[in-house]
């Protein structure tokens, strides 16, 4: 019974992450992609989660704060770059 439920559930994380993906290459601003790109990590963080949690293995708890610590230095890098890239854009006006 909890490993259908795992099954399911990372099913749904690994279809989230799919149309994460689809929308990081068709997002037509850099903050869609961002936000797709952080959407998918999400998914991949969850999905190993519930793996992890059905397996009874904490081996792979470190690729989680990995992955957690690189998706939330792009998402504050990538947020920064488009504030200076607004206010840029803002300063160059007439």
């Amino acid at each position: 019974m909890i490993a259908a439920v795992a099954a399911i559930a990372i099913g749904g994380f690994g279809f989230a992450g799919v149309c994460g993906v689809i929308r990081l290459l068709r997002g037509p601003s850099l903050a869609d992609r961002v936000m797709a790109l952080d959407m998918a990590l999400i998914c991949l963080m969850g999905a190993i989660t519930v793996d992890a949690a059905n397996r009874g293995d904490t081996t792979n708890l470190i690729l989680l704060v990995v992955i957690a610590i690189i998706g939330s230095t792009a998402t504050v890098s990538a947020s920064r770059f488009i504030e200076w890239q607004t206010t840029k854009a803002e300063e160059d006006r007439p």
